[in-house]
């Protein structure tokens, strides 16, 4: 079973977001990492960048596929996790704290309340 965390929310594509934090952590579920296994590349959005909710702004490769990564919310890209140039596995060994992907700052703080809640997206994996 995936290890899904309360205090963050979840887009139906598996991507996360830490509401609480500003500017906001963005990573991919374990859900999603377990699914692509063996993540080998990272492709990262530039800093500054400005985001619509749902764009795709990332991309990640694994031994089986590669897959967009979406923006949770709308906003600007503030920082990018430097260590998935050399690491990208981290993704799959902590997808929730070192393999985070980017932080965001959204346009609207609230905006990630209609994203779905930890029981919703629980439901949305089963």
């Amino acid at each position: 079973m995936s290890t899904v965390l309360e205090h963050l929310r979840y887009r139906d594509s598996h991507e996360w977001i830490e509401p609480s934090q500003s500017p906001a952590a963005v990573g991919i579920t374990d859900h999603a990492q377990a699914e692509l296994t063996d993540i080998v590349f990272v492709e990262l959005p530039g800093v500054g960048r400005h985001v619509a909710a749902g764009e795709a702004v990332a991309v990640v490769e694994s031994v089986k596929a590669a897959s967009d990564i979406y923006a949770p919310v709308a906003g600007v890209i503030s920082a990018i996790n430097d260590q998935l140039s050399t690491n990208p596995g981290l993704v799959n060994s902590d997808p929730f704290t070192e393999g985070w992907l980017f932080r965001i700052t959204p346009d609207d703080p609230s905006a990630a309340t209609a994203l779905m809640d930890a029981a919703a997206y629980r439901q949305h994996i089963a």
